[in-house]
């Protein structure tokens, strides 16, 4: 796995032990294509020719907007999406939308609309990892995945009040969020895209129908409009990687809930987050990039997991140990 610094957008490369690739989210357009290169540079490190499939969670411009570059600069096999945009009063989202509808029409690419509990084409072979959807343009899983269902006693005082600026019902392209759950072996991996709150709740309340997981990849860069304590505290996460930038995302409060969920996650970041602060932010060993500006180095974070559950996490750019993290009850032990 391979968490990109795309500045606080999203750039997540996944690579199965076959080979096989997804890439979801592709960071923002411009800057002459920086954020492409930062994801050519990552499937290069992983061997890869060609990334098989492409998942747009949504149209913000942080998570389609790379993708005209990218395709000019990597062989891609297909896309995933959630369908239409559903955002038509921002400019830039509609930008984003217009431009990768562009390049579907070229005919060079496969297409594939994604809808609650199917799986990810090429993810569903025997004995290899697989990937759900667990949300998409706005719907979610009807009934409990299996094994999970059970009650969730973080649905009441544990919740907490909804923050002020989270809509009770918000119809942005994020609450449209194509999320996923990735599964091998005993290993589980959850990312939701930007999934705001009032999406989050209903996939664990007043039954969590996601059961718990081994990494949490943390919604939406750690905006307060996601990540209530409900989802993180009963998806129960050993690790959860925060892919922030430097000023988006990484916000005291969901800091906070991360550190403070009962299952204790070692939390990694992309960078430091300067609204969360010395306060708030997790160790300085466990965020990649730790400058703003001048000496930003575009660090990444990579991890591997084996289908027993173990997940080993470093960063780049430094001679640091990664830190191999074991399913209970044996804690994190430095390699």
């Amino acid at each position: 796995m391979f968490f990109i610094d795309v500045e606080g957008g999203q750039a997540t490369l996944f690579v199965t032990p076959a080979g096989r690739s997804l890439l979801i989210d592709t960071g923002w357009p411009g800057n002459a294509g920086r954020d492409a290169d930062r994801i050519v540079s990552a499937a290069q490190a992983a061997g890869l020719t060609r990334i098989d499939a492409v998942l747009i969670t949504h149209y913000h411009t942080d998570h389609v907007g790379g993708v005209p570059q990218l395709a000019a600069r990597f062989p891609i096999g297909m896309f995933l999406d959630h369908g239409p945009d559903r955002e038509f009063n921002d400019p830039a989202t509609v930008a984003g939308w217009n431009a990768y509808q562009k390049l579907l029409s070229s005919g060079k690419y496969g297409h594939r609309i994604m809808r609650p509990g199917e799986l990810l084409p090429g993810w569903n072979a025997p004995g290899a990892p697989r990937a759900t959807v667990l949300s998409a343009d706005g719907v979610l899983i009807g009934n409990p995945l299996p094994g999970a269902g059970a009650t969730n006693p973080f649905c009441g005082a544990a919740d907490g009040k909804r923050p002020a600026d989270v809509p009770a019902n918000d119809t942005t392209e994020n609450a449209r969020s194509l999320g996923i759950l990735i599964e091998w072996g005993k290993l589980r991996i959850l990312d939701l895209g930007d999934l705001t709150w009032d999406k989050e709740r209903p996939l664990v309340c007043p039954v969590n129908k996601v059961g718990k997981v081994d990494l949490l990849i943390v919604s939406h860069h750690g905006f307060e409009q996601s990540s209530s304590p409900a989802l993180v505290d009963a998806v129960a996460p050993r690790v959860a990687i925060m892919d922030n930038g430097a000023r988006k995302g990484g916000s005291p409060r969901v800091l906070g809930v991360v550190a403070g969920a009962p299952s204790k996650p070692a939390l990694w970041q992309l960078h430091f987050s300067q609204e969360g602060g010395p306060a708030h932010n997790t160790e300085p060993a466990h965020i990649a990039n730790l400058h703003d500006g001048e000496g930003d180095a575009a660090n990444r974070i990579e991890a591997t997991a084996t289908a027993d559950g173990t997940i080993t996490v470093k960063k780049t750019g430094t001679a640091d140990a990664a830190t191999v993290y074991r399913p209970s009850p044996l804690a994190a032990q430095p390699r």
